[in-house]
């Protein structure tokens, strides 16, 4: 293993920044820190906690000049919407913070005469959080602002790619003086998560990443008994109906499905229209397409950077000549876009009709800039093809039918079903998933259920 991770940015595939891995000396030291910072911070009220908790999402949002080009380095994401994520992060931190005395209050059953009883929230004990890069500030602060709300150390490892937002997360921390050793960032190989996972020595993981990690997650934690959360793949599917308003739909679809050029684990991946509105929506979504500005992300002007990786590019690509082999019909012009660039990250949007579920590009996730389009005769051929998948975490319905929405939502296997919009995360309901998309939930009052464990209180008064 080398001693170093090199972040290899997708703007010009320079060496953006090296970090040594954290050494198994210094490891064990966070680990023996952390469980003693937790015992204390356990008694501390909730209150104190959203006073520290809010002190570190304000130094997070403080920084906001440096980090927006620094993710552009690091991941792709173009400057002219690094904000966003930003916003992102602090509409879920606040919530979180703001709903944690309710969320984390003793449950009373009914009075019963002659006792006291009651079931209290106790925190886990330390909790490991695996961030990947594709939403690096997103994804880490579902579960590391409730996993402190609720009583818990928090050590974050975050992804190669984007290493400076652990750290990023542990400069908040440290300005908004949590106590030492309750929260640390560390550096580390897959061998070392892994070890630190199989040592019993944290009692919550919550990994973000691929179904081939979650499986490796469920390995090292074999016989610990530690808590497992997984968000894992995505292939997230849009239903247009006949009754739905195409001009919205065409917009936020397209959104939907390029923003962060198509590497978002609930982007829209596969859409089905109902006969009725096919070739207009087609029409208007491709055209629509043509209009993104493919280029540096470090360009104001530019609306689709690289992807993160060559490779991850080279995969999507594969995935569309396959489909073009097998029938599929491609309706952009790559050539249309002066920085397509193949065999690097620059990538132009695709937009594929004449597909069919024998095609990976419909059932295998593509994390990438392309999406296929199919024809629909009614809802329940819909509401098939939306199930034929293995992964289930977001399903939109567009309709100006609320019931059908609610109806067909209820058919459809998946963790959220949205209508009349997609890719959004409201801190408010719980984000799960369903089949190989993984298991366990993060944000709501569902989210606390899984950073803390019931203890109940049985009280007899003296007779």
């Amino acid at each position: 293993m080398r001693d170093v991770v090199e972040i290899i940015s997708p703007v010009d595939g320079s060496v953006y920044a090296t970090r040594p891995y954290t050494s198994q000396a210094e490891v064990e030291a966070v680990l023996s820190k952390a469980r003693a910072a937790q015992a204390e911070w356990a008694d501390v009220t909730i209150a104190e906690r959203a006073r520290s908790a809010t002190a570190a999402v304000d130094a997070m949002l403080a920084m906001r000049e440096e980090i927006v080009p620094e993710l552009a380095w690091q991941m792709g994401r173009p400057v002219r919407f690094g904000g966003g994520e930003l916003g992102g992060f602090e509409e879920r931190a606040r919530h979180m913070i703001a709903i944690a005395e309710d969320a984390l209050a003793p449950l009373e059953p009914e009075p019963k005469e002659g006792f006291r009883r009651y079931i209290k929230r106790e925190p886990l004990g330390v909790v490991l959080v695996i961030a990947p890069w594709n939403y690096p500030y997103l994804t880490a602060v579902n579960s590391v602002i409730p996993a402190l709300m609720a009583g818990n150390a928090v050590i974050l490892k975050h992804a190669g790619q984007t290493l400076l937002v652990g750290e990023r997360f542990e400069a908040a921390m440290a300005a908004a003086g949590l106590p030492e050793g309750l929260f640390a960032n560390l550096v580390l190989s897959h061998d070392q998560t892994a070890a630190i996972i199989g040592s019993g020595r944290v009692d919550q993981v919550n990994f973000t990443g691929s179904v081939a990690g979650g499986q490796a997650m469920e390995r090292a934690a074999a016989g610990t008994f530690a808590g497992l959360g997984l968000e894992l793949g995505g292939k997230d599917p849009a239903y247009v109906r006949a009754d739905a308003d195409l001009g919205h739909a065409v917009e936020n679809l397209v959104d939907g499905a390029f923003f962060n050029s198509g590497q978002s684990c609930c982007g829209i991946e596969r859409i089905y229209v109902h006969g009725d509105k096919f070739d207009a929506f087609v029409d208007g979504f491709a055209a629509l397409t043509r209009e993104y500005v493919l280029g540096s992300p470090l360009d104001a002007e530019t609306t689709l950077g690289p992807m993160v990786k060559a490779s991850a590019a080279k995969f999507v690509a594969g995935q569309i000549d396959d489909a073009v082999r097998q029938g599929a019909k491609p309706l952009v012009d790559p050539a249309g876009f002066d920085r397509h660039e193949p065999g690097t990250p620059y990538m132009a949007p695709q937009v594929l009709i004449d597909v069919n579920h024998q095609m990976a590009v419909m059932r295998e996730e593509s994390f990438g800039p392309v999406v296929g389009i199919m024809k629909v005769a009614d809802d329940d051929e819909a509401i098939t093809l939306m199930n034929d998948s293995p992964f289930g975490l977001t399903a939109s319905i567009w309709t100006a039918d609320l019931d059908a929405a609610e109806r067909i939502g209820d058919a459809v296997e998946t963790g959220t079903v949205f209508m009349n919009r997609c890719d959004y995360l409201d801190p408010a309901l719980a984000w799960t998933g369903v089949k190989d998309t993984g298991r366990g939930a993060t944000l709501s009052k569902v989210g606390y259920e899984t950073l803390t464990r019931p203890k109940s209180y049985h009280l007899r008064h003296a007779i």
